[in-house]
């Protein structure tokens, strides 16, 4: 593919876009779009040799799995196989979360092709909330595998530019939805009875989830074959070595990720939220990352954030993105 198409959504558009990227999506094609974590590259989740196009164009290995999104609720018991104390607890969380950034890995029905999984007998599930992707999916009527639209093992995106720097001359489409809401990708659960496994960090916060189980973080394992995408050691990196911050360091060259403030105007640096605001630090997280990525600094220095909260996950891609240079 030699060029991208680029669909910019208005109000006026928004019909035209989602038909093209249903078009797009019943042709067997990859499309990139908004959800409200980071941008997503969506394809046919029933079909083998469309999911395949995902890992071609992501270079992503075939031993990390996708996320599923829904069309809706009425899709979750034709995806997973749920007995009955699993389906209240599964209701339950959905009913809390969804639509929304929370991710279930729950044990996967036969229909749901080894690709999409790689192999494991769990699927990770989801239903996104941000209108352009909801659109799209309920009218293209079947769950889309989307994990996001970028290089494998890179930054994610949060705006249709930066999947363009990703991907450009590799899929045929991006619907342009505009910045994502919260910048992070979705946290990822293992429900197990009256125990909850947070595979992955993400908006959804431990303590979001005390009231529905015994909360146990499994987040930042380092597996050759993990059970839930993002469990990798290094990902989300740039391709600037990067190294946590350790006190005032900042050499001449050198690029800082400042958490909060207004720190001293020399050298390269980005500030995640001014007024240390955690929700704002992570919905800023992966573009200010990219744009010290792409500054010429010789190495970046990042500052570490309060873990609480969507700090957890914040941190989480923080390290996991050092972790070349550990």
């Amino acid at each position: 593919m030699s060029g991208v198409e680029t669909r910019r959504v208005d109000a006026a558009g928004l019909a035209e876009a989602v038909e093209a990227a249903v078009d797009c999506l019943s042709a067997g094609e990859v499309v990139a779009l908004p959800t409200e974590t980071v941008y997503g590259l969506a394809a046919d989740a029933t079909r083998p040799e469309a999911v395949l196009k995902i890992f071609e164009a992501k270079a992503r290995p075939l031993f990390d799995p996708l996320i599923v999104h829904l069309p809706g609720m009425e899709w979750i018991e034709r995806v997973c196989a749920l007995e009955q104390g699993l389906r209240r607890q599964v209701e339950a969380l959905a009913a809390a979360f969804w639509p929304g950034p929370l991710t279930l890995v729950l044990p996967r029905q036969p229909r749901v092709p080894d690709l999409v999984t790689s192999g494991l007998e769990t699927v990770a599930v989801r239903i996104s909330a941000h209108p352009v992707f909801d659109a799209v999916v309920r009218r293209f009527g079947r769950p889309l595998a989307a994990p996001s639209a970028n290089r494998f093992g890179r930054i994610s995106p949060t705006a249709a530019g930066h999947v363009l720097e990703e991907l450009g001359g590799r899929i045929p489409l991006v619907i342009d939805g505009g910045p994502c809401r919260h910048g992070i990708e979705s946290t990822i659960v293992a429900p197990a009875g009256e125990e909850l496994r947070i595979l992955r960090a993400g908006p959804v916060a431990p303590s979001d989830l005390e009231r529905f189980g015994t909360v146990r973080m499994i987040s930042g394992v380092k597996e050759v074959r993990p059970e839930a995408p993002g469990q990798l050691a290094s990902h989300y990196a740039p391709r600037t070595p990067m190294r946590l911050r350790v006190g005032d360091e900042w050499p001449e060259g050198v690029g800082v990720l400042f958490w909060r403030g207004q720190p001293e105007p020399r050298g390269r640096c980005e500030v995640l939220s001014p007024a240390g605001d955690l929700r704002e630090a992570a919905m800023n997280l992966f573009a200010k990352l990219r744009q010290l990525d792409e500054s010429g600094v010789t190495e970046i220095l990042a500052e570490p954030v309060p873990e609480t909260g969507v700090g957890i996950a914040i941190m989480d891609r923080i390290r996991r993105a050092a972790h070349r240079g550990v």
